[in-house]
């Protein structure tokens, strides 16, 4: 069974498929990647208690020595290993401390009358519409711009960031990324250098108190951070900024959309509306899947993984693991769920919780408190990836 293979993912992840694996296979060997022949076969690792054990076991399952995603064919490993997301302990440690300080809980509750300010704003420029796209008119422009504001992006160029992100994180959907992978790898990668650079250079000559700023003057054991060290460190903070909120609002809304029953919930009780949070968590993780790679031979739930095999964490199955949830399949406000859409523990446990949460408590209840009646207005689409689990368009009718 070949996971990946686009013809399981036009309605994003193959949830019967993992289904099925979880039953009878939960720890299933792929043997290829039809679209990228180059890349090796990969075990796929498909309920909680595994992806749970991949994750604390960094000593054997490396995220450093072959990459982060099941293809890495958009950024050489050497610039993978620049984020501490690909990197392992003890480097990994010490440069995610530095990233640490600026996203406390205490940190992010100090945005939080900023944050608000940016949703209000982005909703406010609906006002006379009757309809839009809940991804490019709401979520879109929202998040770039909280994202923006931690590093010190203007505002003016919010909208040419996200398209950047958008098209190197979906370089394999056509819509996202009309120049297909290779100009993802030619245009696309060479301008978020040359731009994050200049923004280099400006914060090396006049430090500010924003994120870039403190990448660019950061020292590890006396070590200030290289150029594309520094670069990395910044696409990591932007990509996961602008994908992670993103996407599991606009799957949130849609469910709450198709399930009044719920809406209604919220709407009469508005304190549910962080349990509703972790539900759509759980149910739409922005990221279906992150990889380890073997540093030794192993056993996992009874197969035999080889020193250098690819392991692929699929969180869109392990959040709905039915030994973990009852009726998982079904979207319950009220559920309050443990979940692993920021990972499963251990060392590279997402360091923007704090951030996420807030961000999609107040994008959740600004918009139910404007458009209590939200219909949809047309086919949802999802990004064609295995990677990003996430809608590309979203039409709705404001007031039902």
């Amino acid at each position: 069974m070949l996971v990946t293979e686009r013809e399981h993912w036009p309605d994003g992840p193959p949830h019967e498929l993992f289904k099925r694996l979880r039953h009878e296979c939960p720890v299933h060997w792929t043997s290829k990647i039809t679209e990228f022949p180059e890349s090796a076969g990969f075990w796929s690792v498909t309920t909680a208690d595994d992806v749970h054990a991949v994750s604390r076991d960094w000593q054997t399952y490396s995220s450093e020595r072959g990459g982060i995603t099941a293809v890495t064919a958009i950024f050489p490993l050497e610039l993978m290993r620049a984020m501490f997301i690909g990197m392992d302990p003890p480097k990994h440690d010490r440069i995610k401390a530095l990233f640490q300080a600026g996203f406390t809980p205490k940190r992010i509750a100090a945005h939080e009358d900023e944050i608000r300010r940016i949703v209000v704003d982005v909703l406010g420029r609906l006002d006379g519409r009757e309809t839009c796209d809940l991804v490019t008119d709401v979520a879109q422009p929202a998040v770039a711009r909280v994202i923006g504001s931690f590093m010190g992006i203007p505002k003016e160029d919010d909208a040419v960031w996200a398209e950047l992100m958008n098209s190197t994180l979906g370089a394999s959907d056509p819509d996202l990324n009309p120049g297909g992978i290779e100009g993802a790898i030619e245009k696309t990668v060479p301008e978020i250098f040359e731009r994050c650079g200049k923004m280099i250079a400006a914060r090396r000559e006049s430090p500010t108190d924003d994120l870039t700023s403190v990448l660019v003057h950061a020292e590890v054991e006396g070590q200030k951070l290289e150029e594309h060290e520094i670069v990395m460190g910044f696409f990591l903070l932007m990509a996961a900024g602008n994908d992670s909120t993103k996407a599991t609002y606009c799957s949130g809304m849609r469910a709450l959309i198709e399930h009044p029953d719920q809406r209604k919930l919220l709407l009469d009780d508005p304190s549910l509306i962080p349990s509703a949070v972790e539900e759509s968590l759980r149910m739409f993780p922005a990221f279906a899947h992150f990889r380890r790679t073997a540093t030794r031979d192993t056993e996992l739930n009874g197969q035999e993984i080889k020193e250098g095999d690819k392991v692929v964490m699929w969180y869109a199955s392990s959040n709905r693991d039915e030994t973990r949830y009852e009726d998982a399949d079904r979207f319950d406000a009220r559920r309050n769920p443990e979940h692993q859409a920021f990972g499963a523990g251990g060392r590279h446990f997402c360091l923007g919780t704090a951030l996420a949460r807030l961000e999609l408590k107040m994008l959740f209840e600004e918009t139910l408190a404007r458009y209590p009646g939200m219909e949809l207005d047309g086919r949802p689409k999802f990004t064609e990836s295995a990677f990003l689990n996430q809608l590309k368009t979203l039409p709705v009718r404001l007031n039902g």
